[in-house]
């Protein structure tokens, strides 16, 4: 089991129920393929950056949202607009996601129930089915929840306590998708989870999914 190091509380104003689902939000890797941090890539029209949504989106779930860090740590949390409630270093950051979870899941108290994960690189996830994936989750807090990619469990996801062992012995760059689907993780539509970004191509297309929704959304405002 892997311990939690470098932790910066900042400001855990949460109430009871936020602390017992708390959000991750995986931010360590070092962003290879796309050549420079992710987390970093301001969002157009609005002078955001993507882990600044990210942090948005964790806290439609919990106001207690904690930043899994690693390859350009301090870095992202000094340019960061948004604060969580934590910054968590993962130490073997380079080992990938499996890493961030374990250090992740390390890090919660006794209270916990169960917790929601998200990463930094789906700046178009739809609000309001983030919100109803959260209630749906804390309404049964003992059955794994995930998005779904076409049959396929993915993140958002939430992991009940129970499950925390199995996925705290995972190993390598792979998150808990096999793992979820084993178990059967209730699949729930949350459109905009296939806009990620992982390469210059995908931020090309997302930046410009991004500069549409902003646009409608000024004209919608008129």
């Amino acid at each position: 089991m892997r311990a939690a190091t470098g932790v910066f509380i900042l400001n855990l104003s949460a109430s009871p129920n936020d602390q017992e689902f708390p959000a991750l939000i995986l931010a360590a890797g070092a962003s290879s393929r796309l050549g420079r941090p992710k987390a970093l890539l301001s969002m157009p029209g609005s002078g955001k950056t993507l882990l600044d949504q990210a942090i948005h989106n964790g806290r439609i779930l919990s106001r207690d949202v904690r930043v899994m860090c690693g390859a350009w740590y301090p870095l992202i949390r000094f340019r960061a607009s948004a604060q969580p409630s934590a910054w968590l270093q993962v130490p073997d950051w380079q080992e990938g996601l499996s890493a961030s979870l374990a250090t992740g899941l390390a890090s919660m108290g006794p209270k916990v129930k169960g917790v929601f994960v998200l990463v930094a690189d789906q700046p178009l996830l739809d609000e309001a089915s983030l919100q109803a994936f959260g209630k749906a989750a804390r309404f049964v807090p003992h059955q794994p929840v995930a998005a779904d990619y076409d049959g396929w469990p993915g993140v958002p996801a939430y992991l009940p306590r129970w499950l925390w062992p199995e996925v705290m012995a995972l190993e390598g760059d792979k998150g808990a998708g096999q793992l979820l689907a084993s178990v059967r993780a209730t699949r729930v539509d949350i459109p905009g989870v296939d806009d990620d970004v992982d390469t210059p191509e995908d931020w090309q297309r997302v930046r410009q999914r991004l500069s549409q929704t902003n646009r409608t959304t000024r004209q919608s405002q008129r």
